[in-house]
C-alpha cells in the first residue's frame, strides 16, 4: 500500500481551478479581449475545479485506506537567517477531508452559477472569482507553514471583497464589501501578531518544526509581562478565527456580505471562507492545548456567537439574511467545539454543516428565482406546489441543521453539546446553557422561515415592491436543471454523510496526527468515545434528551404561531417593542461602530493630522526649527558688523568676564 503522495497530484489539486479563473478571468473578460463566449468560460472553470475535486477525493482515498500523508516544501522562496519562507503542502486526514469539501461544494456552486447568473453581464467575470477564490481557499488548507497559510488567508480575503461586491453599481453591495474587507483587517492584525511571535521565538514557520517546540514556547513570558507567551499567541491567532469565521464582535460583516449574488453566499459563507478560521484553530491544536485561558476565551465568544446571533435570525424577514444568522450561529457552535477541546467535533460539524447550509442558500436563490427575485419571506407563501424540487431538498436542509436524528447536523450538533457538558473549563457551563437553548431557537427561525416561504396561503400579490400585471405570468415557477441539481446532490450529504463519517472521524484514527488533545486535562473527547455505541444507538437515544425535546418544541411553535395562528407574532412584538428594536437593530453594533467608533477614530485621526502632524511634527519640529535659527541667524549677523574696533572691543569685554569668572565668582 502506498504510504506517500505524489507532490505533481497535489500541485494540480491547487492549481487546476487558478488555470480555469486565469483563462476566463482574462481571455473571457475586456482585459483580455472578451474572446471566450459564456460557454467557454463556465465549461473551462467547471473543468478545473472538476478536476480538483477528483484528485481531491483520490487523495482522501489515499489518505483514509493506504495511511498516506505529505509534509514537503516544494518550493524556497527566501531564507533570512535561519528562517524560510517556503511554499510546501502538509496533506493529513484533516486537509483531505477540507480538500474534498471545498472542491466539492464549490463544484456544486459553479455548476448552479450556470442558471443563477444567467443573464448577468458580469458571467465569466463572475466565474473567473469563484474559481480564484477556490485556488486560494485549497492553498490555505493544504499548506505545511504560516506564510502560505498567511497567503491563503489574504487572498480568501480579497477574493471576497470582489465577490461581496460584484454588483458595484450598487451602493450597499460597495458598502458591503468595503465593511467586510475593514472587519477582516482587525481580525488579520491579531493574526499576523500571533505568526510573528511564533516565529520570532520558535524561529521557524513550518507547521511541524512549530509545534515540536510548543513545549518550550509553553515556559516563557511574553517580555516585560507575566503573561504567558503561548497564550497570548493562541489569543492573537484566535482573534483573526474572529474576523475570518465572523465570531462576536467582529462578526457584522457576514449578514451583510448577501449583498453579493446568492452563490457566493453558499460557497463563502457556508463552506469555505467562514469556516478557514474553525479548520486553523484545529490546526494549532498543539498550541491551544497548552492554554486553559484562550481555551475560555475560545469557549466564551463561540457560546456568545451561537445564541445571541441565533436571536437575529428570528425578526428576519430577507431569505438569505435569515440563512446568514443562522451560519453565524452555527460557526459559534464549531467555536464552542474548540474551545472545548474538541477539535475533532468541531472540524466534523464543519464538514456536516457545509453540505446543508451551502443547500439552504442555494434552495434561498432558486426561491428567489421562483418568485421573480423578492427576497422578502413575508411575501411568499404556497410554493410547495409550485417548486416541488426546491420545497423538498430545503426541507431536508432545515431537518438537518436543527438537528434531527439520523440526519448529518444531528451527529455533529449532538455531539458538540455532549463534548461542552463533559468540560472542566469554568466557562463551559455558560456554553453549554447557550448551545442548549441555541437548540431550540435555531429550531424556531429555520421553520419559521421554511413554513412563511413554502406553506400557508400564497402572498404573492401582497408584495408592495412587486410590479403586478398579468398574475398568471407572475406564478411561481421550479427552477432549471442547473439549479435543481446541485441541490439534490448536496441533498444526500446533507441526510446521510454524518451517519456513515461519525465513528471514524470522532473515535477513530482519522484526526490523530493531524489534531492534537491532551486527554488528561481535557477529557471531553474521550468521555464521548467511552459511551457512543452506534450512530444508529446514538440516535435512538437522543429521542429521549433535551436537545431533541427543544428542537421538536421550536418546530411546533413555529407551527403554531405561523400556520394555526398567525396573529400572534405580532401581538408578541407589541408587548416586547423594546427587546424586537433591540434585535432588528442588531444589538445596535452597526451604530456603534458607525457612528461612535468610526466618528471617534476620525476624530482621533483628525486630531493626530491636524495637532500631531501639522501642529507638532510639521510646526514645531520641522518648520519650528528653522523659524528659532533664522531669527538667531537674524540677531547674530548684526554683531558681524566689519569694523575691527567692534570686534577688539568684544575681545576686552570676554576677556574681562574670563577674569571676573576666575578671580570672583568661581568658588
Amino acid at each position: 500500500m502506498s504510504q506517500t503522495l505524489q507532490a505533481s497530484t497535489l500541485i494540480t489539486v491547487a492549481l487546476a481551478p487558478l488555470a480555469g479563473a486565469l483563462l476566463a478571468g482574462i481571455w473571457g473578460t475586456r482585459l483580455g479581449g472578451g474572446g471566450l463566449g459564456r460557454r467557454w468560460a463556465h465549461s473551462l472553470t467547471i473543468l478545473g475545479v472538476f478536476v480538483s475535486f477528483v484528485l481531491s477525493a483520490l487523495t482522501l482515498q489515499d489518505v483514509v485506506v493506504d495511511g498516506a500523508r505529505f509534509n514537503e516544501t516544494i518550493y524556497t522562496w527566501m531564507q533570512i537567517g535561519e528562517l524560510k519562507m517556503e511554499i510546501g503542502f502538509m496533506v493529513d486526514g484533516l486537509t483531505a477531508m477540507m480538500m474534498c469539501v471545498v472542491t466539492f461544494v464549490s463544484l456544486m456552486v459553479h455548476i448552479y452559477t450556470i442558471g443563477y447568473m444567467e443573464e448577468d453581464e458580469g458571467y465569466n467575470r463572475f466565474f473567473a472569482y469563484i474559481s480564484l477564490f477556490t485556488f486560494a481557499m485549497l492553498m490555505l488548507v493544504m499548506s505545511n507553514n504560516m506564510l502560505q497559510l498567511f497567503f491563503g488567508w489574504e487572498a480568501v480575503g480579497l477574493v471576497s471583497y470582489l465577490l461581496i461586491g460584484f454588483w458595484f453599481n450598487k451602493p450597499s453591495a460597495v458598502f458591503a464589501n468595503m465593511k467586510a474587507f475593514l472587519v477582516n483587517r482587525v481580525g488579520d492584525f491579531g493574526f499576523i501578531l500571533g505568526i510573528g511571535l511564533i516565529a520570532a521565538y520558535a524561529g521557524t514557520l513550518n507547521y511541524a518544526e512549530a509545534f515540536a517546540k510548543a513545549d518550550q514556547l509553553a515556559t516563557l513570558t511574553l517580555p516585560g509581562t507575566d503573561w504567558m507567551l503561548v497564550t497570548v499567541i493562541c489569543i492573537c491567532l484566535f482573534i483573526g478565527a474572529m474576523g475570518k469565521s465572523a465570531q462576536f464582535p467582529l462578526h457584522v460583516w457576514l449578514p451583510d456580505s448577501m449583498e453579493g449574488p446568492t452563490p457566493i453566499s453558499a460557497l463563502i459563507h457556508a463552506a469555505t471562507m467562514v469556516t478557514a478560521g474553525i479548520f486553523m484553530v484545529a490546526r494549532m491544536s498543539p498550541l491551544f492545548e497548552l492554554s486553559d485561558t484562550a481555551l475560555n476565551l475560545v469557549l466564551s465568544v463561540g457560546a456568545i456567537t451561537a445564541l445571541f446571533m441565533g436571536f437575529l435570525g428570528i425578526v428576519q424577514n430577507d431569505i438569505k439574511r435569515v440563512v446568514a444568522y443562522s451560519t453565524l450561529s452555527q460557526l459559534g457552535y464549531m467555536t464552542v467545539a474548540l474551545g472545548a477541546s474538541a477539535y475533532s467535533i468541531a472540524v466534523f460539524h464543519l464538514m456536516t454543516h457545509a453540505f446543508f447550509k451551502a443547500l439552504l442558500f442555494l434552495a434561498a436563490g432558486s426561491v428567489i428565482m421562483g418568485v421573480h427575485h423578492n427576497q422578502d419571506i413575508r411575501y411568499m407563501g404556497g410554493l410547495r406546489k409550485y417548486m416541488p424540487i426546491t420545497w423538498l431538498t430545503s426541507l431536508l436542509g432545515s431537518l438537518a441543521l436543527i438537528g434531527t436524528p439520523l440526519f448529518s447536523g444531528f451527529y455533529s450538533k449532538d455531539s458538540i453539546i455532549e463534548a461542552v457538558a463533559a468540560s472542566h473549563l469554568p466557562a463551559a457551563a455558560w456554553a453549554h446553557a447557550a448551545v442548549l437553548a441555541g437548540v431550540f431557537v435555531t429550531a424556531f427561525y429555520s421553520f419559521r422561515m421554511y413554513f412563511l416561504v413554502f406553506h400557508g396561503k400564497p402572498r404573492f400579490d401582497q408584495d408592495p415592491h412587486a410590479h403586478h400585471g398579468d398574475g398568471h405570468a407572475h406564478l411561481p415557477h421550479e427552477s432549471p436543471w442547473v439549479v435543481t441539481l446541485p441541490l439534490v446532490l448536496l441533498a444526500m450529504p446533507s441526510v446521510f454523510m454524518g451517519y456513515y463519517t461519525i465513528e471514524p472521524m470522532l473515535f477513530g484514527d482519522f484526526f490523530n496526527d493531524a489534531i492534537y488533545v491532551n486527554a488528561a486535562l481535557h477529557p471531553a473527547m474521550q468521555g464521548l468515545k467511552e459511551v457512543f455505541h452506534s450512530p444508529l444507538a446514538m440516535a435512538e437515544h437522543a429521542l429521549t434528551t433535551a436537545p431533541f425535546m427543544l428542537a421538536l418544541a421550536g418546530v411546533l411553535v413555529a407551527f403554531y404561531m405561523y400556520m394555526v395562528h398567525p396573529a400572534v407574532p405580532a401581538f408578541i412584538q407589541r408587548h416586547v417593542k423594546p427587546l424586537h428594536t433591540l434585535l432588528v437593530n442588531k444589538y445596535f453594533l452597526d451604530a456603534f461602530n458607525e457612528n461612535i467608533l468610526a466618528h471617534g477614530t476620525r476624530w482621533l485621526a483628525t486630531g493626530l493630522w491636524k495637532g500631531g502632524d501639522q501642529g507638532v511634527i510639521d510646526g514645531l519640529l520641522v518648520n519650528g526649527a528653522w523659524r528659532v535659527i533664522g531669527k538667531a541667524a537674524m540677531v547674530v549677523r548684526r554683531l558681524q558688523t566689519g569694523f575691527l574696533y567692534h570686534y577688539a572691543l568684544l575681545m576686552i569685554l570676554g576677556m574681562f568676564g574670563l577674569i571676573t569668572w576666575f578671580v570672583w565668582l568661581k568658588p
